[in-house]
């Protein structure tokens, strides 16, 4: 909880004007009443500006650190052009990790583990060791990556029917997360032949049946997935050895329904190709 403390502090804006659009209490309550128990949400933050959603997200993380474990690390999101424009923004948007949603390779999740279920093709790095937060560049920022490891984020968009989403909705709560899947660490040994092969893996998302759901180079997240955590820096995150960073989506994200059974994510180029694998049972 003192680590989902401090990590709730740290993307709350400090000083300026009183942020009059951030959450109070009581909209925080009523949130996470109907996130736990999956069932449609007003939206957090519509009213108010990005600053008016990272103090609202903040609050919120603080609380359900309390049922979904502490925070383990950090998401970028919207990291392409056309997710941007879809959500009206012109950079990406970032919210946190909780231990509990992370999940080992082959999980079984319910297909409906969420109020609006839906699926991506991610990726996650491990961060080594504090000299990450001096990078300025993506190869100083590789040299303090110690592994990387697959990942299916299950992201929930949570909201009621007709309640805005927008990257300030977004953000305040905290990028939509629910459930994800990681598969094993891969070591990184030479971080800047690792650097090249992340930009230039092929990541492809299959439905059970071998389905291609999506497929995009590791470029399409800010030209390398590594720049997700420079964005990060820039945006004040502070990492800690150990954290896990959800670089964004490699192609769009998706209903859960469009991959029945469930779905494999396999990324060519890495070494030895990886694969990981997430389960939906009714």
């Amino acid at each position: 909880m003192f680590r989902a403390f401090l990590a709730a502090l740290a993307i709350i804006p400090l000083g300026g004007a009183a942020l009059a659009d951030c959450a109070n209490d009581a909209e925080i309550a009523t949130f996470v009443q109907s996130y736990l128990s999956r069932t449609p949400a007003r939206a957090l933050g519509a009213g108010g500006d990005m600053d008016d959603a990272l103090c609202t997200q903040g609050k919120l993380a603080a609380v359900l650190a309390e049922s979904l474990g502490p925070v383990v690390g950090y998401k970028a999101g919207l990291t392409s052009k056309p997710a941007q424009d879809r959500f009206g923004v012109t950079e990406p948007v970032h919210g946190v990790l909780y231990r509990d949603m992370l999940l080992p390779a082959g999980a079984e999740v319910p297909a409906a583990f969420g109020t609006i279920p839906m699926l991506e093709a991610d990726l996650l790095l491990v961060i080594g060791d504090a000299a990450i937060n001096q990078a300025t560049t993506p190869e100083e920022a590789m040299a303090h990556i110690s592994a990387i490891r697959p990942f299916i984020e299950l992201p929930d968009m949570t909201l009621a029917k007709g309640e805005p989403i927008t990257g300030e909705t977004l953000t305040a709560m905290g990028v939509a997360p629910r459930l994800g899947v990681m598969g094993p660490e891969i070591a990184v040994s030479d971080p800047a032949a690792m650097l090249n092969m992340l930009a230039g893996m092929t990541v492809t998302l299959m439905a059970a049946d071998g389905t291609v759901l999506t497929e995009a180079p590791g470029a399409a997240v800010l030209g390398n997935p590594v720049n997700s955590v420079l964005w990060l820096l820039s945006k004040g995150i502070t990492f800690q050895p150990g954290d896990v960073v959800s670089v964004g989506s490699f192609g769009p994200l998706l209903p859960v329904a469009k991959a029945p059974g469930g779905a494999n994510l396999r990324y060519t180029g890495l070494p030895g190709d990886p694969e990981v694998s997430v389960t939906f049972v009714e």
